[in-house]
Order: structure tokens, then C-alpha cells, then sequence
């Protein structure tokens, strides 16, 4: 039994790889397409770095200036507004449970006066 291993590196295709390639390419966008393509290839990925620095420098920007702190205090001011659920009770039997104390509620009011 012989225990295959992965290639520690992935060669990179040759030059005859790479004419075939740019052969296929032709057939299949055409020759007046391929300086459209690699153009805006070439965009896409200027806009990408772009992006890339952008966050990069945010986020150092928050690190320098405290950032993690503010994250720490905001949890202390966090309120919960989920309805508290008992275990194995739908969000339907809370809402039904709701209307029918507000209805009651209302009966006993109206009763009162």
C-alpha cells in the first residue's frame, strides 16, 4: 500500500502551456476582445488594492487609537429586546400569551371603572 503525498510546491505552466492557453483564449473572446478583457482586469484589481489599503489602514487607525477599549464599554451598555422565551416555546405561544394578558388586562380595567 503506497501513501500518496501532495507536491510541496505547484509548478507553474511553461511557455508552449501558456501559448496554448492564450491560443484558447483568442477562440474563444476573439482577438479585438482580449485587450478589453485584460484592461478591465487590470481595473478590477487597481480597485481591489485599492479596497485592501483602505481597510488596512482603518483598521490600524483603530488599533492606534484605542479602538478594542470603546468594544469592551459598549458591551456594559447592551439591552436585550427579545422577549424572554420558557424552554421549548415558540415565538407564536409568546405572542399569544402577550395578547391574551393585554386583553385581560384591558377586561379588568374596563370592569374597574
Amino acid at each position: 500500500m503506497a501513501i500518496e503525498t501532495a507536491p510541496l510546491f505547484v509548478p507553474t505552466p511553461g511557455a508552449p502551456e501558456l501559448l496554448i492557453i492564450l491560443f484558447v483564449a483568442i477562440l474563444l473572446f476573439g482577438a479585438n476582445k482580449i485587450p478589453q478583457l485584460a484592461r478591465s482586469t487590470g481595473e478590477a484589481m487597481g480597485e481591489f488594492q485599492k479596497g485592501r489599503e483602505k481597510v488596512e489602514t482603518e483598521l490600524e487607525e483603530m488599533r492606534e487609537s484605542g479602538f478594542e477599549e470603546e468594544i469592551e464599554n459598549e458591551d456594559d451598555d447592551f439591552v436585550d429586546t427579545e422577549p424572554v422565551t420558557e424552554e421549548g416555546e415558540t415565538e407564536t405561544e409568546t405572542e399569544t400569551k402577550t395578547e391574551t394578558e393585554t386583553e385581560t388586562k384591558t377586561e379588568t380595567e374596563t370592569e374597574t371603572n
